[in-house]
């Protein structure tokens, strides 16, 4: 297949098809006819109503109901431990509803009494969703707090599709893998990741059409829902290092700062301590559930080794994602040719998970559409996903185990739950060392073999190298960006 950067007679660009472009959809596709014909014109010629974001949206829409059908258990049960369990169907939304005053009126972080251990924003979305819940009895108000924030976490991961499908150019169907992604029909309604998970996705596509002050807005937004987005900034550092351009890190850490700022500075004054309790409850919290720290007690608590105590969890864990990110820094200064942002914002939040004091598994949300731009290969997705729901389902089994009375033939044993944790990790790991490798290499780049340099680069998109350590060879020039390929 020609393609190309932008058609010279003026109409609209080619999209790449997943059917033509990836070798495992294509061998799908042989059940329904085979891949899309080598005539047809993909992205030129008018689909009609099934245009390629209209068909995402209803991908979108099925996985979301399909999440929550899963959850019709609890739903027509009540979240009761340790059946949520032994059902699959755990969700914070009811224990938080219940256990942390909502039910009764108090509003998260700012209401007296209040010790939420979020950041301010889902505070907030928790407190005016729990506004939401009409009267009733105590199980039907936590089935409609659950109801509501489903509802409002299927909008927001259609938001993040969207704006997925419009951020690699002409690659929209990479967004596919964000809207039928196994990890986020499993876990999305496990808790509020899915809304940081938006407003970073709405942040990098901003950044990437050079709307920087918005762009930082929204990644300072993110970073007040979940802490990990601010991490983005850290790619950003590394590509102005490499480029020698710091206006757009400038421009998007301020606003950024600007507008975390804005909105933390109310719930701090309303009340300190409920505001400092989440930063409290994070620094002094030890090893928490699948986290490799957590896994190394379960196993030393078997064998009668020393366990990890609170100071060393956070020492062992800030240390080595420290050590991780110098490590990504020398990736990045290094290569040849410039790494995309989606790649060095994958390689730091996955260190991220990897080196953290808990992993739970609605965190999957966070690295599915960082993996949709930076590496979207089917074949390493699916498998990644699969060893991602095997955890998710593992962990509920395990915690079944340790809160329940009784045995139970659905309990897992310690051993099996360790290897799921081990499983995870070593996904993770895999997927990070395939990008590294896409690096160095671009040619296994599924972005940069077709001779495009960051569509997600913003102002950083097309730009020479002014700086690259260890220099064994001349930086790879940019190629031409009407050059051709055959796909």
């Amino acid at each position: 297949m020609h393609e190309t950067q932008a058609p010279e007679d003026g109409r609209r660009p080619r999209i790449v098809v997943p059917s033509r472009s990836d070798t495992l959809l294509r061998n799908f596709t042989e059940v329904i006819g085979g891949p899309l014909g080598t005539r047809t014109d993909p992205g030129v010629v008018t689909p009609g109503i099934f245009t390629v974001e209209r068909v995402l949206i209803a991908l979108t829409a099925l996985a979301a109901l399909l999440g929550i059908l899963l959850k019709g258990y609890c739903r027509a049960n009540g979240w009761e431990t340790p059946t949520q369990f032994y059902a699959t169907c755990y969700s914070d939304f009811p224990e938080l509803f219940r256990n942390r005053g909502m039910a009764a009126g108090v509003f998260p972080i700012v209401g007296s009494g209040s010790l939420f251990e979020y950041p301010v924003l889902i505070g907030l979305i928790a407190g005016l969703t729990a506004w939401l819940v009409p009267g009733g009895d105590a199980n039907a108000q936590a089935l409609a707090y659950f109801d509501i924030n489903a509802v409002l976490l299927a909008a927001a991961a259609m938001i993040t599709v969207l704006v997925t499908a419009r951020m690699p150019g002409r690659r929209p169907w990479d967004a596919a893998m964000v809207a039928l992604a196994p990890g986020i029909v499993l876990a999305g309604t496990i808790n509020w990741d899915l809304w940081a998970a938006c407003l970073l996705a709405l942040g990098m596509y901003l950044f990437a059409r050079q709307r920087l002050v918005p762009a930082g807005v929204l990644i300072g937004l993110a970073t007040a829902t979940k802490l990990y987005p601010v991490l983005v900034l850290a790619a950003i550092l590394l590509l102005a290092v490499r480029t020698a351009r710091w206006r757009p890190l400038l421009v998007t850490a301020g606003s950024a700062a600007a507008a975390w700022l804005v909105v933390n500075l109310p719930f701090a004054l309303a009340n300190f301590s409920g505001w400092t309790y989440f930063f409290q409850y994070s620094a002094d919290r030890g090893a928490g559930y699948s986290s490799p720290w957590f896994a190394y007690n379960l196993v030393a608590d078997r064998l009668g080794w020393s366990k990890l105590g609170a100071e060393g969890v956070s020492l062992l864990s800030g240390g080595l994602f420290v050590v991780a990110c110098l490590g990504i820094a020398a990736v990045a200064l290094t290569a040849r040719r410039r790494p995309r942002l989606a790649q060095l914002a994958f390689l730091i939040v996955a260190a991220f998970i990897l080196t953290s004091k808990v992993y739970s598994p609605q965190y999957v949300v966070w690295l599915i559409p960082l993996l949709a731009l930076a590496r979207p290969r089917w074949r390493d997705f699916l498998v990644w996903q699969g060893v991602e729901a095997l955890h998710w389902a593992a962990i509920w089994m395990y915690l079944g185990q340790v809160t329940s009375a009784g045995s139970s033939q659905h309990n897992l044993d310690m051993p099996y739950y360790v290897l799921a944790v081990a499983a995870h990790m070593v996904a993770v790991g895999y997927l990070m060392a395939r990008v590294v490798w896409d690096i160095y290499d671009p040619m296994y780049d599924p972005i940069r073999r077709h001779h495009l340099d960051d569509p997600h680069g913003g102002p950083f998109a097309n730009a020479p190298d002014r700086f690259r350590l260890n220099p064994f060879g001349p930086a790879a020039p940019l190629l031409p960006s009407k050059a051709k390929s055959h796909a």
